[in-house]
């Protein structure tokens, strides 16, 4: 039996990855790659701890992130989960606040809140006073920061046993100081099908596409682009092609009171070959697989591997590189603290990042 509701959910990945592969090959020669690239960082440590599989698995408040279909499998009536971390040796600040609850026994609704900025940017414009002396204390300080305001909504489809749907409203605002700021609006749509013990997770994000419309500030830095020669900024639209996540988990049980639950998300763009595990021109695919081990789900222990890329050295030579991740987390009653470490880039120890994140179920 397990054999063939394996087979099932194959033919529906399969399935799913027929229908999704064609949104956005219309905009890919025009548009960039890289857009709200803070949207895909990932929320929770137990989700890093992964490798940020968790399109078919999130069940708790990130699930509005993560894939919002999976909303309706949360086992409390209220879920709260925060999380903060600090990126690039504490230069980048990362957080984040979700909020799930049931409407009724069908449909489910949540709100995320995400915020990643670089604070305390020295401004020199005015460093120099009209005497042409350093003068320090005329610099001033200015933060660059992205936000995004998700409210999601999910249900049961009741004809199709095991299957969910949900989608996102998203609100993106982008701030650089007094220089430059851009609104956004998009969806995301998900789908989660489970059956004896498999879940499958479908995940689009941007599915019709994002818009940021950008505003520049420009009379506060037109002399200095004047001079440097720089091409002076001008007002437009940034667009965020969609992106598709296909996700399989499943949990078996090793012993009396162990558990381990395996993953494994793809994440398909479909603009062009990127440094990706495999890429094409048409569609470029990166894995993430985590598995997480559990005892009286109460002890976690957690690994995922993702961002598999192909680095050229300096010789001309090739090498391949991933970024491996490892957490913890406890719970405690209906409350629980997860910690997950991770190496950003895969650099060099610096960059080595660590994440903390709380959820409370009541």
């Amino acid at each position: 039996m397990i054999h063939t509701d394996f087979r099932s959910l194959l033919r529906v990945w399969f399935w799913a990855f027929y229908v999704v592969a064609p949104l956005g090959t219309i905009w890919a020669q025009s548009t960039p790659k890289f857009s709200n690239e803070f949207l895909n960082i990932g929320v929770s440590a137990r989700a890093m701890g992964m490798g940020n599989a968790q399109s078919a698995i999130a069940d708790d408040a990130t699930a509005g992130y993560w894939n919002p279909a999976n909303l309706v499998r949360i086992q409390d009536q209220y879920s709260i989960s925060l999380m903060h971390a600090e990126y690039f040796a504490g230069i980048a600040q990362y957080d984040y606040a979700g909020f799930a609850t049931p409407i009724d026994e069908n449909s489910a609704l949540g709100i995320s809140l995400i915020r990643f900025g670089v604070d305390d940017i020295p401004d020199t414009r005015f460093l120099y006073d009209a005497n042409g002396q350093l003068n320090y204390n005329n610099i001033r300080f200015f933060s660059a920061a992205d936000y995004a305001f998700l409210i999601s909504y999910a249900r049961k489809i009741p004809k199709v046993k095991g299957l969910s749907v949900g989608t996102n409203l998203k609100i993106v605002y982008r701030n650089v100081g007094d220089f430059a700021n851009a609104w956004g609006f998009g969806l995301d749509a998900g789908a989660q099908y489970v059956r004896n013990g498999w879940r499958l997770g479908l995940m689009v994000r941007d599915i019709t596409t994002t818009f940021n419309m950008w505003t520049h500030n420009t009379a506060l830095l037109f002399d200095i682009f004047a001079q440097t020669g720089n091409i002076i900024p001008q007002n437009s639209i940034e667009i965020t092609l969609p992106k598709a996540i296909i996700g399989i988990g499943h949990q078996f049980e090793i012993k009396e009171k162990f558990q381990l639950i395996a993953a494994l998300d793809a994440v398909m763009t479909f603009d062009g070959q990127r440094n990706v595990a495999f890429g094409s021109r048409v569609v470029s695919l990166d894995p993430h697989l985590g598995i997480e081990m559990n005892y009286a789900q109460r002890v976690y222990l957690r690994g995922g591997v993702f961002n598999f890329q192909t680095i050229k050295d300096f010789d001309g030579s090739t090498y391949r590189t991933f970024q491996p991740n490892f957490g913890v987390g406890i719970r405690l009653g209906r409350f629980g603290i997860d910690y997950a470490l991770t190496d950003v880039g895969n650099v060099s120890d610096a960059l080595y990042s660590h994440v903390f994140s709380v959820k409370v179920g009541f």
